[in-house]
């Protein structure tokens, strides 16, 4: 799958709906392979850890608050095992035009609260 094209357009479009909804239920976490396997039922191949992957929580998030006023949906996203954001999360949210300020904790728990706040009207 690569980026730019209309299986990763439809593919984007499914993850989005995946994770506002799941941001609309309280904004409780999901793990990598949860969401992989929800994409994979909805017929798209996003294998966990591999793959677009990344970039498809890259463009979720951008495209959802590409100014950075609004939380990112990528926030949601977790590994199994520790139940926390991989590095890429931090990043992302540290970039030009997110720049989140605080540690790692202060900012994830910040981020899902305003995730829930937010779509929580929507």
């Amino acid at each position: 799958m690569q980026k730019g094209t209309l299986e990763y357009e439809q593919a984007l479009d499914a993850m989005i709906e995946i994770l506002r909804s799941r941001a609309r239920g309280g904004a409780t976490p999901i793990p990598y392979g949860e969401l992989s396997s929800e994409l994979g039922r909805l017929g798209h191949d996003v294998p966990a850890h591999e793959g677009p992957m990344p970039y498809l929580l890259e463009d979720a998030s951008a495209r959802e608050s590409p100014d950075g006023s609004l939380p990112l949906l990528s926030a949601l996203v977790v590994l199994q095992d520790s139940r926390w954001p991989s590095g890429g999360f931090f990043k992302l949210a540290r970039r030009t035009p997110y720049k989140r300020p605080g540690d790692d904790i202060l900012l994830w728990t910040r981020e899902i609260k305003k995730l829930a706040e937010h779509y929580a009207d929507h």
